[in-house]
């Protein structure tokens, strides 16, 4: 953000915004309505705002729950996703034109689900990261930027909840109310910080992403895995998450409110073999019914029951370079040169004034530190982290400073 952004942000206090412009619309629930926001939005002029809001932490998966948009000349819509499944329509009518997102990763797969993929985008979250703003959530963007403040006190509710109560439409209609206005605003000033074509490439390489694969061992990411040692206990945990997992799915409810991660871990590390055990285990007191508690027990006793030729590596299948932390050991150059390319991205990171990860993946750092090319030229450099699918801008900047760090690596070999 530029010193005259900054400034600007400072001289008044932020209006606040209470009311949509043209008043509160009415959810679109039935075919005619969707019909006719079919017809109004195809009909309007400029980019489209558009936002989801999900039921996080309440229901199973990370579905819409209420779909709103805005564009000139078509006004605000709110449509209801679950009533109205299917706006591939809607998304075909808004085919050629550039949606506005916030945090749009978020956002596409659950917009996906119901028919709606961009083909252009611009994401508003992501270009005040790359303008340099210190807070990118949209209610300090639209505050610093636009003088405006939202309240946020509903983005965590249960979007699920039918009907939505009306304070929650207004807060979910007003998140779409300024969102091109935020955008033009944000173009000026990554134009003025010649960062715009920057900001351009990220936003096509988003909308080109395909869906992303499936997870591998997605139960490896159950909070507090750390603290299993052994196989066996690996698989109590494989088991347990994949039993919640089910069982979570049948009640469209969260994992996490059917059985948290903290009992998982506890439960694998206890390994208690009766339902008595298994209640004195943190988490499975005696609020939880005894036929969830013979549930979890046999998704133990299965684990019990694993030969031990298939129980789960120590560790999750990695492809690439090992954790930097084993580096040192296992190639003192290689930790050289991670060493020395980290300092550098960093160094060039805060000179452009944006996030060292927005600069590049660091992923492809570790990757290209680990396994160079066979003469570590910027140019080969360059051409090594496009393959790893860096975008032209980043490697632009970053292929020159790592060819430095790499040779100074070189001259400068670790004791």
């Amino acid at each position: 953000m530029t010193d005259a952004a900054e400034a600007i942000a400072l001289e008044t206090a932020p209006v606040p915004l209470l009311e949509p412009r043209e008043g509160l619309p009415p959810v679109v629930v039935d075919q005619a309505a969707l019909d006719a926001v079919v017809t109004a939005f195809a009909a309007g002029t400029g980019p489209v705002a558009v936002d989801a809001e999900r039921a996080s932490g309440y229901r199973y998966g990370q579905r819409a729950y209420l779909i709103q948009l805005r564009r000139a000349g078509a006004g605000t819509a709110l449509i209801d996703p679950i009533a109205c499944p299917d706006l591939s329509a809607l998304g075909a009518a808004l085919a050629d034109t550039e949606w506005v997102v916030h945090a749009a990763t978020q956002d596409l797969p659950c917009l996906a689900e119901v028919g709606m993929r961009p083909q252009r985008l611009f994401d508003t979250e992501l270009a005040g990261r790359i303008a340099g703003f210190a807070r990118v959530g949209l209610g300090p963007m639209t505050e610093h930027v636009l003088g405006y403040s939202l309240a946020k006190e509903h983005s965590a509710v249960d979007w699920s909840t039918r009907p939505l109560p009306e304070p929650w439409l207004r807060y979910a209609a007003l998140d779409v109310e300024v969102l091109v206005e935020l955008r033009d605003a944000l173009e000026a000033e990554l134009a003025g910080q010649q960062k715009l074509d920057w900001a351009l490439e990220e936003f096509a390489a988003i909308a080109a992403a395909p869906r992303p694969a499936p997870r591998v061992d997605p139960w490896r990411r159950t909070s507090g895995l750390h603290k299993i040692r052994r196989r066996r206990q690996l698989a109590a945990v494989r088991e347990l998450w994949q039993a919640r997992d089910k069982l979570a799915q049948e009640r469209d409810s969260s994992p996490g409110r059917v059985l948290s991660d903290a009992a998982i871990v506890a439960a694998a590390l206890a390994m208690p073999t009766t339902v008595a055990a298994l209640q004195a285990v943190q988490g499975f007191g005696p609020r939880v019914h005894r036929r969830q508690l013979e549930l979890w027990l046999a998704a133990l006793d299965r684990a019990r029951a694993v030969p031990e030729a298939q129980l789960p590596p120590a560790a999750a299948p990695h492809e690439g370079p090992p954790p930097p932390r084993a580096w040192a050991e296992k190639d003192p150059v290689a930790a050289a040169r991670l060493a020395g390319a980290r300092a550098a991205v960093t160094e060039l990171a805060e000179r452009l004034k944006l996030p060292a990860e927005n600069l590049i993946t660091p992923e492809l750092v570790r990757r290209v530190c680990w396994e160079p090319p066979a003469e570590p030229t910027a140019p080969a450099l360059a051409g090594a982290l496009r393959t790893l699918g860096a975008r032209r801008w980043q490697v632009e900047l970053v292929a020159p400073v790592v060819a430095e760090a790499f040779a100074a690596a070189l001259v400068e070999p670790p004791q």
